[in-house]
């Protein structure tokens, strides 16, 4: 499989992408856990369906710790029992801020108001910008077909 556009040689692609990796680094300043950032970034690609990012985020999540056990059930978050409250809240948040125009209205204020009980307000910033950050890599990837299983930990940061 090919890419239909080369995001790392067309130069247009190239300077939209430095920007969002520019965002990215800001966000793991942020407070909010490198783990939990992982995990939101995992599940928001596997609804995507971008593989890409779902092998990038399983092999940088493991290469700094995570354990095969909870990446493996990240699918499947309400069933697990591997995941701490404020990780579920998360995981909640980020699934309906990702599925957005399948729901009316949005993330409900139930779901906000549980992420709100776990993370402070500008841990909750950087959730809300890590939802939106990897939707937007997301779509590009799945648009050009970016290939999956060539990345290698670190490689894009």
């Amino acid at each position: 499989m090919t890419a239909r556009l080369n995001f790392f040689t067309n130069a247009v692609a190239t300077k939209f992408a430095r920007h969002l990796v520019a965002a990215d680094r800001t966000l793991a300043e942020s407070g909010l856990p490198a783990a939990t950032q992982e995990l939101v970034k995992l599940r928001v690609s596997q609804i995507n369906g971008c593989g890409f990012c779902v092998d990038m985020h399983a092999k940088d999540a493991a290469h700094a710790g995570e354990t095969s056990t909870r990446l493996n059930l990240v699918a499947v978050w309400r069933e697990a029992t591997v995941f701490t409250e404020a990780e579920r809240a998360a995981l909640e948040l980020a699934e309906q801020g990702t599925r957005i125009a399948d729901a009316a209205g949005g993330v409900t204020d139930e779901v906000w108001a549980n992420a709100a009980k776990h993370y402070d307000e500008d841990q909750l910033a950087a959730l809300v910008c890590a939802i939106a950050l990897i939707n937007a890599f997301n779509r590009g990837n799945v648009i050009v077909q970016q290939p999956a299983g060539g990345y290698e930990p670190g490689q894009l940061h």
